[in-house]
């Protein structure tokens, strides 16, 4: 009996040195708590928002993508959001791309097409950097994924950007965030209201464009959301209906032996 209090004592210690007082360490680092917001696209059901995501492309591209790139997304994929093909040439047409070599084995330099990665910004990754103090912004292609707490994230860190309390020490050259680990970031606050102006009409607020942002980041990291989603649901469907296919099989098969 001696011995298993024992036993239970070690554990309960043990769990208390490492699971559950992991909170209580996070806490005391002063790790950030996201707050959960509520998302289009959020549970078995859930979707994409349409509106929402062109909002966002239109905020990606007036504010993010002077910094940002989207190498893993074309062009053509906007059609996915609901531009139509008119919309997403005259959006390729507005960056030149390098192609070729032509005829001569020259390199030169043409409007980009819809069938084009997004146009990157910086043409590599130290002019990145020397234009932002040694700073490289990352790639938002997959950002949402990519980052502890996904979309509220996102969210937090353009939302995030308050005073520094009393004593904090703010390096220069650095902002700071409440979101952010460590709380300084070398980016300055990218959103301020009407920032752009939505066709729509919509209140162009810093809480919905980055609300907005955050959809359309959620779609460029995960474009086949939509169509996984279905999937899923129509297979949930199905499995249901088999098995109560199965369950009645059973029920005429055994029927005599009961």
């Amino acid at each position: 009996m001696m011995r298993r209090i024992a036993l239970l004592t070690f554990a309960a210690a043990a769990l208390a040195a490492s699971g559950f007082a992991a909170p209580a360490a996070r806490a005391s680092e002063g790790e950030p708590m996201l707050e959960h917001q509520r998302w289009s696209f959020d549970g078995l059901f859930g979707t994409i928002d349409q509106a929402a995501a062109q909002r966002g492309f239109q905020v990606y591209k007036e504010v993010c993508s002077a910094c940002h790139s989207l190498s893993l997304v074309a062009y053509r994929n906007l059609s996915a959001i609901g531009l139509s093909e008119d919309e997403i040439k005259a959006v390729a047409a507005a960056y030149n791309v390098t192609d070729g070599p032509n005829d001569a084995g020259d390199m030169y330099e043409r409007p980009a097409r819809p069938s084009d990665k997004f146009v990157a910004p910086f043409a590599n990754a130290n002019a990145a950097r020397a234009a932002n103090n040694g700073a490289l912004p990352p790639d938002l292609s997959l950002i949402v994924k990519a980052r502890k707490g996904g979309p509220d994230y996102v969210y937090g860190i353009l939302t995030g950007f308050v005073q520094p309390p009393a004593g904090a020490t703010v390096a220069e050259g650095m902002y700071y965030n409440a979101v952010f680990p460590g709380h300084q970031i070398a980016m300055p606050p990218p959103l301020s209201d009407g920032a752009v102006t939505f066709a729509d009409g919509t209140e162009a607020s810093v809480h919905q464009m980055a609300h907005d942002v955050t959809t359309f980041l959620e779609w460029t990291a995960e474009p086949e959301l939509d169509a996984r989603k279905k999937m899923g649901v129509k297979t949930i469907l199905f499995l249901i209906a088999l098995t109560g296919m199965a369950y009645a099989v059973k029920r005429k098969v055994w029927a005599e032996v009961h």
